[in-house]
């Protein structure tokens, strides 16, 4: 398989190639569609593969099949050196080219909250609302995930039935999107921000029946960064996942008790008045 490898490089096509592009859909045509402009490339001198023509070194080069050397532990998006030392794939280098004075981008993973994971966050969020209109969830109005991109997702829903809730959680929870080793995926109403984490506790702590509102679904995908997977069972991963129903019981949301007067004008114009007195409290 012909294998090139950018190191410094445009952040924008970065992003695209660690936040879970479909399947299919091409990175460079996802970076182009987001900046409104294609993006240039060369065509490799030695695999023919198109290359980032802005990035600072570039290594050509193929990888045989069942050519492999052991590799890692490496630090991870997780906050661990999850994956151990497992069998990689070898790549043969046979070209390298670099810009005079070349920069080099890094984004070493650490503990969260990091640069990784406030970027995930966003790119990743699109892809979760996505997944979930086209497999039919109707009126989601909001999508977020939380701490490290992956762990923890939020969707916010407009309530039209019985079991639209967990529904919407059970679809997410089940979805590449959602995160290849999530845990917990909250449903919330859509008066809630899904990216404010102190809402969605708000929501979980207000409207949540534990014995009613929270399932867990056994069995489920995982990966070999999981740092809760066994290293006996890193190379066929499962793991359980928890939907957590957030939303205001339907069956009588319009008797639930109203929430106290606030919304982010009534905030605007409080800080307008009192901003000063009150830094560091709203």
């Amino acid at each position: 398989m012909p294998v090139a490898i950018a190191v410094g490089m445009d952040p924008l096509l970065f992003l695209m190639g660690i936040t879970g592009i479909p399947q299919g859909v091409s990175e460079y045509d996802y970076a182009g569609a987001i900046r409104g402009e294609p993006v240039e490339v060369i065509k490799g001198p030695i695999t023919g593969l198109p290359i980032p023509a802005g990035a600072e070194i570039v290594l050509e080069g193929f990888m045989e099949p069942k050519e492999e050397w052991p590799e890692g532990p490496f630090g991870e998006y997780t906050g661990y050196y999850g994956g151990g030392i497992r069998p990689e794939p070898v790549i043969r280098v046979e070209g390298l080219y670099h810009r005079n004075n070349p920069i080099i981008l890094g984004s070493p993973p650490v503990k969260p909250p990091e640069g990784q994971g406030y970027y995930r966050e966003l790119i990743k969020a699109a892809h979760l609302w996505d997944t979930l209109e086209k497999a039919g969830i109707p009126d989601v109005t909001g999508a977020w995930l939380h701490v490290v991109g992956t762990f923890f997702a939020v969707v916010s829903i407009k309530q039209r039935y019985p079991g639209h809730a967990k529904q919407t959680g059970r679809i997410a929870s089940q979805s590449y999107a959602g995160g290849a080793i999530g845990r917990y995926y909250v449903v919330v109403d859509e008066d809630i921000d899904v990216s404010d984490i102190d809402e969605v506790l708000w929501a979980m702590c207000t409207r949540v029946d534990p014995d009613r509102d929270i399932e867990i679904l056994r069995e489920s995908m995982s990966g070999p960064l999981d740092p809760i997977i066994p290293p006996e069972r890193k190379a066929f991963p499962t793991i359980s996942r928890v939907v957590i129903d957030a939303t205001r019981p339907f069956e009588w949301r319009d008797r639930f008790p109203e929430v106290v007067a606030s919304s982010p004008e009534l905030k605007q114009q409080v800080l307008a008045r009192w901003g000063e007195k009150l830094k560091g409290i709203i």
